[in-house]
């Protein structure tokens, strides 16, 4: 029998923080909880907990500086609380190395099956998904599907497992036009195949780390209204 999966829940507000300790308990989960992020990574640093879940906007530390401090250690998946409407909010946190994010007022069995979700993609990406087997060279920037590891002109590129796996969803597929659909079932799963706004947040997320030039995209190219293509420069470009 494996040992239950420890996950960390960081909020200022006691209602949230009872409300998402007992759903995660009630899904067969050992929960422990944080009402700030200085007391967060103190637990953190003791419990090495498999996956976290952090409100954005708290006193003293808030979600974002921790999601930096724990990214500076460790690569444990994370899920932002996010405001209504803050969608600067979750393109920022996702560029810190958050892996999701889910708006309040949430439904707590959502929540719940986020948090399941995530750890499969880690447990995936842990257990070396090597599909391909190969390097793909696009201009300046190497994909190594067997090492995990991303460049861009011999320097690493820092990806979430969730970064990593829509990163290789395209580029395995390099030229070819991939449907929104397709690549929210194969990444998220099939219960995220209409989220097109939720892909949106991450492939922006992706492309500040990877192109030179976001708003000049060079590999992550955009077909509107219907997918992504992961495009291999042509030399001399």
């Amino acid at each position: 029998m494996q040992p239950k999966q420890n996950i960390l829940v960081v909020d200022d507000d006691p209602r949230i923080l009872r409300l998402v300790r007992v759903n995660l308990e009630k899904a067969g989960f050992v929960v422990s909880t944080a009402s700030g992020g200085a007391a967060a990574l103190e637990q953190f640093d003791l419990e090495e907990p498999n996956a976290i879940v952090v409100d954005v906007t708290m006193p003293g530390m808030d979600g974002f500086t921790f999601t930096q401090r724990v990214r500076e250690a460790s690569n444990v998946p994370i899920i932002f609380l996010t405001a209504m409407g803050e969608q600067s909010q979750k393109v920022h946190g996702l560029e810190l190395g958050a892996d999701d994010y889910i708006t309040k007022p949430f439904d707590p069995e959502e929540l719940v099956a986020r948090v399941r979700a995530l750890l499969r993609r880690s447990n995936a990406s842990a257990n070396g998904d090597t599909t391909g087997g190969h390097i793909i060279q696009a201009g300046g920037l190497t994909i190594d599907f067997l090492k995990h590891k991303v460049e861009y002109n011999g320097d690493q590129i820092k990806l979430t497992p969730t970064e990593y796996k829509l990163l290789q969803q395209l580029a395995q597929q390099a030229g070819k036009v991939i449907p929104h659909a397709d690549l929210l079932s194969k990444v998220w799963g099939p219960e995220y195949r209409d989220e097109t706004g939720y892909l949106w947040v991450y492939i922006r997320s992706l492309r500040q780390k990877l192109e030179p030039d976001p708003s000049t995209p060079q590999f992550i190219m955009s077909e509107p209204g219907f997918g992504y293509r992961f495009q291999i420069p042509r030399e001399g470009k």
